[in-house]
């Protein structure tokens, strides 16, 4: 379990809030000792952060005991080098300029040449801010620079552009803004002053990332009720998270992403995260890196020998590829860009005109493409393996007068039907090929997607969070198949305590 520590210079610091036993002075921290084995985090809300002060060395103390604290030392380095966060604010929401240009008009002050100056001062408490408008700007900084209460100066001369950031302590706040940084020190951890009854019982803290608004989620709302119930069977106390709780991770133990990833995404920055933090990860930043991109995988698969549809890797530059796709592969072809998925971003090409079309669509998303022989086959075999065994098999059938399991049309996705069944009763060849494939990858949960035709097999792309819904990958294991995950967790989390 984890433990919370909230350091300030002096016990009169904390006197305006609650009365908390997670409340320490800096002198109390320079002598505490944390059980062994546990995680601890620590707020460091220490009046001075600059070099050599009690902040700093609270920071730093803190780092080399293990402890995950906010803010880190290189947080309190980079807020001391105004290069770093001197930027434009064009690309954020026309909101925040907007209120800020309202806020300036009040101020208004004039330089030595007489040229107007505006500048605008605020408080942010742990990616929050007073004003709803500010609230993206308060979000995006807390991302980059994770500080308690920072205070930034927005100054304009041809454009807005941060003017200089610091740390603030709450020693600082008058008694409106310290009802602001109560707030938001409570939505920042609930561990602070309500510590449900229901944490103290489990041996571990999951955290499992989801996006309630995602179109096509890896799991649906009653499979993540079934990972939740399977995790509390063994201890685990499984917690949904969403992007929004990035920097709450080092409460955790293990974070699980139901949610799908890419490369330049939170999921991938939370990957990270957690695995610098000493989490256990599932999937890890390696493994979404390498199944998120096609021709990584492709490539891959391909120096390694396992059997796929013949490919090849095609440049937005090659002025010959519609005639190496023609002559190499035939007709009909398929093109895709390296990182779709559901389907989306694949065209099939039936003659050189669809072939020439399609590229040029493709290569405004992508500088590669992928162009892959056409293997037609009734349906798709979807073998989930987890550890390096396979725990679950389904065929996903062809949508009905369409070439692939999933039909993007407008607003609407339509899929074909599916089938379940024991990983025993599924081709031997089929079982190896994803074993083979996902053995090049890691030890996460994959989802290997996989051609029969005969006794020729043809592994199309291995998935780093494939999707467990209710009803359908579970359908032959039920319950059971939640449990094989937490299990896995679970193992993984007392190996990681143990060390």
């Amino acid at each position: 379990m984890s433990r919370l520590l909230i350091v300030v210079d002096r016990a009169r610091d904390w006197a305006p809030y609650y009365p908390s036993e997670d409340v320490l002075t800096f002198d109390q921290y320079l002598r505490f000792t944390a059980p062994a084995n546990s995680r601890v985090r620590v707020i460091n809300l220490c009046q001075s952060a600059k070099y050599l002060s009690r902040g700093y060395y609270c920071s730093l103390l803190a780092e080399a005991r293990g402890h995950h604290v906010v803010p880190s030392v290189m947080t309190l380095n980079d807020l001391s080098r105004k290069g770093l966060f001197s930027l434009e604010l064009e690309e954020l929401d026309r909101s925040v300029i907007q209120w800020l240009e309202t806020s300036a008009l009040a101020i208004d002050p004039a330089t030595d040449n007489g040229e107007a100056t505006h500048e605008v001062r605020i408080r942010t408490y742990f990616g929050q801010a007073e004003h709803e408008d500010l609230k993206p700007v308060a979000r995006a900084l807390f991302e980059r620079f994770p500080c308690p209460v920072l205070e930034v100066v927005f100054r304009h001369r041809k454009q807005w552009q941060i003017e200089s950031m610091k740390p603030a302590s709450p020693a600082d706040l008058d008694v409106r803004e310290q009802d602001l940084f109560a707030s938001a020190l409570d939505r920042f951890s609930s561990m602070i002053w309500r510590k449900p009854r229901a944490r103290r019982r489990y041996r571990f803290d999951l955290a499992m990332l989801v996006n309630p608004e995602e179109e096509l989620p890896p799991s649906d709302e009653t499979a993540l009720r079934r990972f939740e119930r399977a995790g509390r069977k063994l201890g685990i106390n499984v917690e949904r998270i969403t992007r929004r709780d990035f920097m709450r991770l080092p409460e955790y133990d293990g974070l699980f992403i139901r949610e799908t990833t890419a490369i330049d995404h939170h999921t991938y920055r939370f990957a990270r995260k957690a695995e610098a933090e000493g989490m256990v990860v599932i999937d890890d930043p390696v493994s979404i890196l390498r199944c998120t991109n096609k021709v990584f995988l492709a490539d891959l698969l391909k120096n390694n020998k396992v059997p796929t549809p013949k490919t090849l890797i095609i440049s937005k530059d090659h002025k010959e590829a519609v005639q190496q796709i023609s002559q190499e592969l035939g007709f009909p072809v398929v093109i895709k860009i390296p990182d779709g998925a559901f389907s989306r971003g694949v065209i099939k090409a039936k003659d050189e005109t669809e072939l020439r079309k399609g590229l040029r669509d493709l290569f405004r998303q992508s500088a590669l493409v992928l162009a892959q022989e056409y293997f037609y086959t009734d349906y798709d075999w979807r073998i989930g393996v987890l550890g390096g065994r396979a725990i679950y098999a389904c065929k996903y059938m062809m949508v009905k007068g369409h070439w692939q399991i999933y039909q993007h049309g407008g607003a609407t996705v339509e899929s074909g039907g599916f089938e379940t069944m024991p990983t025993y009763e599924v081709p031997r060849n089929v079982i190896q090929a994803a074993l083979n494939a996902t053995r090049l990858i890691g030890s996460g949960l994959y989802g290997v997607d996989i051609k029969q035709a005969g006794n020729r097999v043809a592994v199309i792309e291995v998935n780093d969070n494939p999707s467990i819904d209710s009803g359908v990958e579970d359908k032959f294991l039920g319950g059971e198949l939640y449990t094989l995950v937490m299990q896995e967790f679970l193992s993984r989390m007392e190996d990681n305590r143990r060390r």
